[in-house]
Parts: C-alpha cells; sequence; structure tokens
C-alpha cells in the first residue's frame, strides 16, 4: 500500500456514478468531479464550480524501461487491466503484472488518487522484479486529447514565466526533432528545474484553468509534460498535458512518489501562483537582505580582463570611470568580471588569487575597491561556483575523487567556454575546457568558503556565486549498480550549498551579501538577489511570451535583475519602462559587458531620468512588496499597471508600448492619492470621486503614490 501523507476532508461526498456498458469509479465534493472507467481511463476531471470537463476518457499512464540491449521500451496502460478499489475519498488502481508487445515483464505497478479539497493527488509505486532492467520514467498522471476550452492560454514557469496563447502552434512551431519519434507526437521540452523556476504549470483561461503541480520536496527532475498527438485523420491537434517522473528503479527495488496534483481552479492565472505559494510555504525559508540589496537600484556588470587576455579596463578605471559611469545612471554598486590576472573564464578556481601583478597585485585591486566604497559605492565580486579548470593546477594537483560530475560512462562530465576577440580563431576553436564540480563534495564545499573569504578579504560587500541557481542538463551518475543512474536531485544539493555558504556569510558579517545566476525557486530562498534570463528583450512581438510576472507575484520576496537590456536597441525606452514596471534591478551589461553605459548615451539619458524616480519611490518600488495588479482597477487594457506596497502607502506604476498617447481611469479602493512623478508627456488629473484621470504619452512612465485611508 503507498503511504499517505495527505490531508483528508471530512464534508466530501464520494460518489459512485455508473456510466453505460462500463463500471466507473467517481470522486466528488463541492469543488472537483473525478471519474475512471474499469480500465483506468480518466473519463471526468470536472471543475464544478463552472461544469467544464477536462478529460476525454484516455489512458493515464505510460511507463518506459531499459534492458542491456534496449532503452525507451514503452509500456501501455490500454494494454494492461488492472484491479480497481475505491475507498472513502481515493480510488486504488494495481497491476500485479505489466504487459507490453504481447510480452509479459515482472513490474507492479500502484497508483491511488485522493480527492482533496481542492486538487486532485496521483500517487505511484512501482515495484521492479524483472532481472537486467531498470524502470527509467513514469508519465502520470496524463490528461490526453485535453478539453481545455477556447479561451485556455499554456502558462510555464520557464524561466521565471511564458505564456502561450496557442498551445498547438507553439508545440508545432519548433523545428523537427530529427532523432525524435515526430510521427508519434510532438513534445515542448519544459523540464524542472532546467530553465524551470518552479515545478509547475497551468492552462489558464481569464475566470478557470488546470494547474498541474509537483508538490515534490526533494526538487527532483520533472518534465513538465505536453505534448502533440495526431488524430484519426493524422493531424496533430490532440493536446495532452501530464507529469514526467524518473524513478531509474533497478532490479529488486521499490520507488514510490505522492507528490502530483490537476487542480481544476476558479480564478485568473493568480490562482496558479496561490497554490503553488501554499506549497511553497512549507519549506520556504528566505532570510531578509542586507539593507544596501534592498535599495539597490541596479549594478554595472563589466569585465576587466576577457578570456583571451585583452585588458578592457585596469584597477585604477574601477575607482575612475567605471564608477563614474555607473553614477551617471544614479548606479553606484559594481559587478566586475575577470578582475585576476588570467581573465574571465580562464583558471578557475586558482585565478582568484592571483591579480595582476603588473598593476600592483592585491594592494593594487584591494585600493580600488576601497576606493570605489569610499562614498557610499558597493562591490560585488564575481567567482564561479561549479567550475574548474582542466588547465589549473587544484586540478591537476589537488583534485579529489568524487569531486565533480560524472557522465552515464565514467568520464568527467565537461563544460567549454570560449569568447571571440577581433579575429575568428579563438571564437571558432579555442575553447577553455572545465569539469563540473559537485556541490554536495566536502572539498568543493571548502573552495566555495575560500572565495567568500577571498571577496570579504578584498573588501567586496557580496560574493556572487554564478551557475548555482540551475542544473545542468546531463550532470552527476552513479555507477556502483547495474545501470548507471543520473542524480536527479542536482538543485536541492546546489541549495544546500548556497544555504551553507549563506550561514557561513552570516557569521562574518550580516551586512555581506551573496548572490546566483538563475532563477530556480528553492535556490532562490538562500541568496540576496538572483541574475536571471528572461526573454525580456523580445516583448516587441504580439502577443508576447515572457511572463516573469508570475515569479514575481509567487516569490516577490526574490530581488532579480533585468539582465535581457543591452542599451542599443531600438525600444530601449520601453524595455526601460517595463523592467520598473515589474521591479527589476538595473543590469548595465553595454556591448556584452565591454562597454560602459556612456557608450551609449541615448540609454545613459533615459536610465539616468528613470532612476532618479526609482530612487525618489525606492521605499515602495525597491522595499516595497510587488502585488501586481492588485488594489486598483484600471480602465484600458493599453497600458500595463503594477501596484507595491509598503505598510499603509501603495505605488502604482503605469506605462504602455503604444505608438500614440493612451488614456486611463485608476481607482484605488481604500486610499487617497498623495503624489505622482513620470517621465514623457504625461498628465495626471483627480476627479470628484477621487479616482485619478491619466493621460500618457508615447514612451510614458508614472508612478502614482497612495495612502490608506484611515477609519
Amino acid at each position: 500500500m503507498i503511504k499517505k501523507v495527505f490531508v483528508m476532508v471530512s464534508f466530501m461526498g464520494i460518489l459512485l456514478l455508473p456510466l453505460k456498458g462500463q463500471n466507473t469509479y467517481t470522486l466528488k465534493n463541492q469543488n472537483i468531479e473525478f471519474t475512471i472507467d474499469d480500465n483506468g481511463n480518466m473519463l471526468v476531471m470536472k471543475n464544478l464550480t463552472t461544469g467544464d470537463n477536462y478529460a476525454s476518457g484516455m489512458p493515464m499512464w505510460r511507463i518506459y524501461f531499459d534492458r542491456t540491449n534496449e532503452k525507451d521500451i514503452e509500456v501501455l496502460a490500454r494494454e494492461n487491466k488492472p484491479v480497481i478499489k475505491q475507498k472513502g475519498n481515493s480510488i486504488l488502481i494495481v497491476y500485479n503484472e505489466l504487459k507490453y508487445r504481447n510480452k509479459s515483464v515482472k513490474m507492479s505497478v500502484s497508483l491511488e488518487i485522493v480527492l482533496e479539497e481542492k486538487m486532485v493527488r496521483f500517487c505511484s509505486e512501482i515495484s521492479n522484479s524483472e532481472p537486467h532492467t531498470i524502470v527509467r520514467e513514469i508519465q502520470y498522471p496524463l490528461v490526453g486529447n485535453c478539453q481545455a476550452p477556447a479561451d485556455h492560454q499554456l502558462l510555464t514557469t520557464f524561466r521565471g514565466g511564458h505564456i502561450y496563447p496557442d498551445i498547438r502552434k507553439k508545440i508545432l512551431s519548433a523545428s523537427p526533432s530529427y532523432k525524435g519519434p515526430d510521427q508519434k507526437f510532438r513534445q515542448l521540452d519544459l523540464t524542472y528545474p532546467m530553465g524551470v523556476a518552479s515545478n509547475c504549470y497551468a492552462l489558464i483561461g481569464t475566470e478557470q484553468g488546470l494547474y498541474f503541480g509537483s508538490h515534490d520536496s526533494t526538487f527532483q527532475y520533472t518534465c513538465h509534460g505536453i505534448r502533440l498527438y495526431p488524430d484519426s485523420n493524422g493531424v496533430f491537434n490532440q493536446v495532452e498535458t501530464g507529469l514526467y517522473k524518473y524513478p531509474n528503479c533497478q532490479y529488486g527495488e521499490r520507488w514510490s512518489n505522492d507528490a502530483n496534483v490537476i487542480a481544476p481552479y476558479c480564478g485568473d492565472w493568480h490562482s496558479t501562483s496561490e497554490i503553488y505559494r501554499t506549497w511553497a510555504n512549507t519549506w520556504w525559508s528566505h532570510r531578509e537582505e542586507p539593507e544596501w540589496v534592498k535599495n539597490m537600484i541596479g549594478f554595472q556588470r563589466v569585465i576587466l580582463r576577457h578570456q583571451n587576455g585583452e585588458t578592457l579596463y585596469t584597477y585604477q578605471d574601477f575607482p575612475g570611470r567605471i564608477k563614474k559611469a555607473g553614477e551617471s545612471v544614479g548606479i553606484n554598486v559594481a559587478f566586475p568580471f575577470g578582475w585576476w590576472n588570467s581573465g574571465m573564464d580562464n583558471g578557475y578556481p586558482d585565478s582568484y588569487y592571483v591579480t595582476d601583478t603588473a598593476q600592483g597585485g592585491d594592494k593594487a585591486w584591494k585600493q580600488a575597491i576601497t576606493d570605489f566604497r569610499s562614498d557610499g559605492g558597493r562591490v560585488i565580486m564575481y567567482v564561479n561556483g561549479k567550475l574548474i579548470d582542466t588547465e589549473s593546477d587544484f586540478y591537476k594537483n589537488g583534485f579529489q575523487k568524487g569531486l565533480c560530475y560524472v557522465s552515464s560512462n565514467g568520464t568527467e562530465l565537461t563544460e567549454a567556454y570560449k569568447f571571440p576577440g577581433g579575429g575568428t580563431f579563438t571564437g571558432y576553436f579555442n575553447n577553455r575546457s572545465f569539469v563540473v564540480a559537485d556541490t554536495r563534495n566536502p572539498g568543493w564545499q571548502q573552495e566555495l568558503k575560500k572565495m567568500a573569504d577571498r571577496a570579504y578579504d578584498l573588501g567586496a560587500d557580496c560574493v556572487f556565486y554564478d551557475q548555482l541557481g540551475y542544473v545542468e542538463t546531463a550532470s552527476n551518475w552513479d555507477l556502483s549498480k547495474e545501470f548507471p543512474v543520473l542524480r536527479m536531485n542536482i538543485i536541492a544539493d546546489k541549495a544546500n550549498a548556497l544555504k551553507l555558504m549563506h550561514d557561513y556569510i552570516e557569521t562574518k558579517d550580516k551586512d555581506f551579501a551573496i548572490g546566483t545566476e538563475h532563477i530556480t525557486d528553492v535556490t532562490s530562498q538562500y541568496v540576496d538577489f538572483v541574475h536571471g534570463i528572461y526573454g525580456l528583450s523580445g516583448y516587441t512581438t504580439t502577443p508576447h511570451t515572457n511572463f516573469i510576472d508570475w515569479f514575481r507575484y509567487t516569490f516577490p520576496e526574490v530581488i532579480l535583475t533585468d539582465r535581457d537590456i543591452y542599451g542599443n536597441e531600438p525600444n530601449i525606452k520601453w524595455l526601460t519602462n517595463r523592467a520598473v514596471l515589474l521591479g527589476l534591478r538595473t543590469n548595465l551589461q553595454i556591448y556584452r559587458l565591454r562597454g560602459l553605459v556612456d557608450d551609449t548615451p541615448v540609454y545613459q539619458n533615459y536610465l539616468s531620468s528613470v532612476n532618479k524616480i526609482v530612487e525618489r519611490y525606492g521605499s515602495l518600488l525597491l522595499s516595497g512588496t510587488y502585488r501586481d495588479n492588485e488594489g486598483f482597477t484600471l480602465s484600458s487594457k493599453n497600458v500595463e499597471a503594477r501596484s507595491y506596497v509598503n505598510g499603509n502607502r501603495m505605488a502604482v506604476v503605469v506605462t504602455h508600448n503604444q505608438n500614440k498617447a493612451i488614456s486611463a481611469r485608476i481607482d484605488v479602493p481604500g486610499y487617497n492619492y498623495l503624489e505622482s512623478d513620470g517621465l514623457g508627456e504625461i498628465s495626471v488629473i483627480t476627479d470628484n470621486n477621487g479616482v485619478q484621470e491619466l493621460n500618457i504619452g508615447i514612451d510614458g512612465l508614472v508612478v502614482l503614490v497612495y495612502e490608506l485611508q484611515k477609519r
């Protein structure tokens, strides 16, 4: 029997509703109705508030196993007959033996479906008694030929959030896989946590939707299974949605999972955030950032010395021209790369301990940092949290067994980085090769501490561990058993390493900060800011797909940078306005960190004006809580607005991307209007009812401030 860890709801009424010609099993409460037939096919997944049924009578699972001479052997639900029992608020489906290709295999599967108040939980247990096999994958639960209403769009948490208005079009727009079974199905590649920030996705409508989540506290790889199958005429138009797990269950082993849920919900997309955050609150432990990080408008990233040895900026430039450029746009935080002698992406981790002797070495670099910080400036020190250069002394002489990831055949997992210069040879051919450190290894954890010590001793305010906020597509394999097994919890390992570093740093100085790259929920909780990639620069397409709004609303505590702005885009004003709208900190990265903001005067002038407004209302836009579109109503869909709350005050940021002036009315119930400021041709007029009449010209941006009415 599968171990149950579910919340039981006493007021549920469980009904058995037969359908003509077959036995059925139904779970029902005031929110959800769920029915299967005696073959285990999903007949009903219904939102009882709206009456919409998302199911269509399709099978709920598939399994794939390997033998020594064949991989991805498919076991289909329709080729197997279960024993089904219903008790209370659950249905148990048991397959004592599995069949595939008219053969039997000694594997058993138990599936339990449990109805909770607002969701259905799908539990599974696999027992493998078949010699020389390994169960690699279970796709369960599946909603085949999903009957989503016409207004439903696909919301993913890729890079913090993306919305695709037409699911079928999105899937078919991808290039053919070439090597895959495209004649059988087409598929989106979405796997948590490989670029996917949170372990959920949804089909969202304006008033209802269908949520899929793996509420899995082990944070293991989970594929968000979104496929398109052909109909009887061979046309790919049947959407299948589900969740895939990877048991890696060897002969003689058992595996179980009770984390997968589906929720037919009411409301707009915010309901998906609420479902996920309710679960996340069971493990979330984000600690308050240092005040200077909270108040950080942004930082400028710049490479001092590049991979090919070219010195772009000297130590003297750091408190000189670099600082001056940042201050010209109101930014007093610098994030230097390649500050070590060998240059960017060279020599890790040895390189962090060798500065440029020709410029005066540690003494000169330390003085440059001191000078930069002399009047309130802050310095973020870059290190790489996972890469070990194969040419480094650390790799050649200090290497330990188990220090780095290994592939499925036992070789070291490598990555290569190359940055072109003025010629073509370096960019085409001259890779720098690295192995990837295992963050569980005590030896590597000591190196991470040494990196923090180095940054602190040099006088920096923060250590930034690059590449610890995401996982690799092929990471660490265990070769100790008959079949090699991929470690499925890499992101949990990285999160634990970041937690260890955060705890260690707090013992040194609570004002000393920690940052990392890429958004993943479990790693984000242990850092003071995240440098992510979102795809915001592609927002000029209509309709757009980027929806970082989802992560911002679900985890408003996490400080994010804008990353996607490079300073020379033709729509630079809109991109800058949108970053302010979403509360993203400014990231200056001119010409891929080779230039400074004074190389892009249009961006420089506009950003300077924008950041003055952000600084003026920093207590709300920087230190306040992002609430998306809550707390106000807006009369026009042609403008975008977001709210921020701090204590008894609220700010609403309003902007748009229309090629004309836009008028709109904004009403903030329960608050009194105080003041506003903005850029472009804007006007704010308060009518007799206290409602603001806005007129916002092209590239206009306005911040309105309100105070809670006294009762």
